[in-house]
């Protein structure tokens, strides 16, 4: 698969004008995901094969969530092919993206696609989040399909700063397993997300920290 098929294509474009994203982005986001497809013949990068799929539950799926993103410094956690955080950076030049997985063959994936996609901006770590201990916190923490919201809280929250959110991606509603969250983590809101050409269910859940309404520092 040297191009996207005309439908994936004209899927990407259409979703790109929904989610009010620029045209231009069309070419890298295709570049990224043909990258994927071939590395996935391989690797097992991914369950999905159809293209067309690889576009609505992969990349726009991931670029769904953009306005949510807090602030410029992010960590994907579990970040698997670089779902959502290397579509993201394609988004957002000026973002500042580090993902976080434990398989090596996906993290040399993810250092591939940020060579041949000239993304300088994004760094692959080969770790468990619980393990990763950067020099600087986090505006936003963010997971797609990575644990229960509570197991993702409780292992990734020391990654965010003091004014940090932490996002968990979800399918159907999640507010069952929101009950217990570990201390100081709260639920700020849980949104349904739309996401174009997916009539499967998407939410959003947003956390902050107990005492630190958005835009208040300590």
């Amino acid at each position: 698969m040297k191009a996207l098929p005309a439908g994936a294509r004209a899927e990407l474009v259409q979703g790109l004008q929904t989610l009010k994203l620029p045209a231009a982005l069309e070419a890298p986001l295709s570049a990224y995901l043909l990258l994927l497809s071939r590395w996935s013949r391989a690797y097992n990068l991914t369950a999905l094969t159809d293209p067309q799929q690889m576009v609505t539950r992969h990349l726009l799926d991931s670029l769904a969530v953009r306005p949510w993103i807090h602030g410029s410094r992010i960590a994907d956690i579990g970040s698997g092919a670089g779902l959502p955080g290397i579509p993201l950076a394609i988004a957002d030049p000026d973002l500042t993206v580090v993902l976080v997985e434990t398989s090596g063959k996906k993290v040399r994936f993810q250092k591939q696609a940020i060579l041949e996609l000239g993304l300088d901006r994004v760094t692959a770590v080969h770790t468990r989040v619980e393990n990763y201990r950067p020099e600087k916190p986090f505006d936003t923490v963010i997971s797609r399909a990575f644990a229960a919201t509570r197991d993702f809280v409780a292992l990734a929250g020391h990654l965010a700063g003091p004014d940090g959110r932490l996002l968990a991606m979800k399918g159907r509603d999640p507010k069952a397993e929101l009950a217990d969250l570990p201390a100081p983590w709260t639920v700020e809101a849980v949104r349904a997300i739309s996401v174009p050409g997916l009539s499967a269910a998407r939410h959003l859940v947003q956390l902050r920290r107990t005492g630190h309404p958005q835009g208040q520092k300590p």
